[in-house]
């Protein structure tokens, strides 16, 4: 697994890569939380477009990161998940916490709109 990020103005971009498995959870949570407080983003979106599977550690990892932008005055959208992890993303009703969308620009809209931050 391996990660990249960019910002965008108050957004910042989580693009992931490779599997979501209890092997990197740990790495990844740190590391997206490191880059949310270091950056001050007000949007968080997690790309899965690079992610292959994801197991119930990636659940965690998008209800936790949820958690950490509403604390910030923030909100998170996931962009880019097939449809095996899109299933479950919507099935353990994290569909109803956080944005789902097919882009990141899709995701760039609603968190410029939510935030109020364009």
């Amino acid at each position: 697994m391996k990660w990249d990020f960019e910002r965008k103005k108050n957004l910042l971009v989580a693009k992931i890569f490779g599997e979501v498995d209890h092997h990197f959870a740990g790495a990844l949570r740190e590391e997206i939380d490191r880059q949310v407080i270091n950056s001050g983003a007000k949007g968080l979106i997690l790309d899965f477009s690079g992610v292959d599977m994801m197991d119930s550690s990636g659940i965690g990892i998008i209800m936790g990161r949820c958690r950490l932008m509403e604390s910030m005055g923030g909100h998170l959208c996931v962009t880019g998940a097939n449809e095996p992890i899109r299933k479950i993303i919507l099935l353990s009703g994290l569909g109803k916490l956080v944005g789902v969308c097919d882009s990141i620009e899709k995701a760039e809209k609603i968190l410029n709109t939510t935030n109020e931050i364009a």
